[in-house]
């Protein structure tokens, strides 16, 4: 079976496109399917910014609405602010099974 000298693109619509590649360079065959059926470096950004959505409650982090997972009530409180108890600590379990 002989490679064919033609990309054959499908879009969403059902409708395709067919690009002949004959005596190109794999170079030439990149940038021209990046100019014809790709993106742009603008249209890429845009939605990577979208896609993260720092508006959803069960995100946090520095960019996010909270900082920390104990800003959420019901959450264990960050050991920081408010000691947590010996028990919940696992240094404390190991020595006290050592012992």
């Amino acid at each position: 079976m002989t490679p064919s000298p033609f990309i054959r693109c499908f879009y969403d619509t059902g409708n395709q496109m067919i690009i002949d590649v004959d005596n190109r360079s794999k170079e030439d065959i990149y940038q021209h399917l990046i100019e014809v059926v790709g993106k742009t470096k603008e249209v890429l950004r845009a939605e990577a910014i979208a896609k993260e959505k720092r508006d959803n409650p069960a995100n946090f982090g520095t960019l996010c609405e909270r900082h920390c997972i104990c800003e959420v009530p019901g959450q264990v409180p960050c050991p920081g602010t408010c000691p947590v108890p010996k028990s919940w600590r696992g240094k404390y379990k190991l020595y006290k099974a050592e012992s």
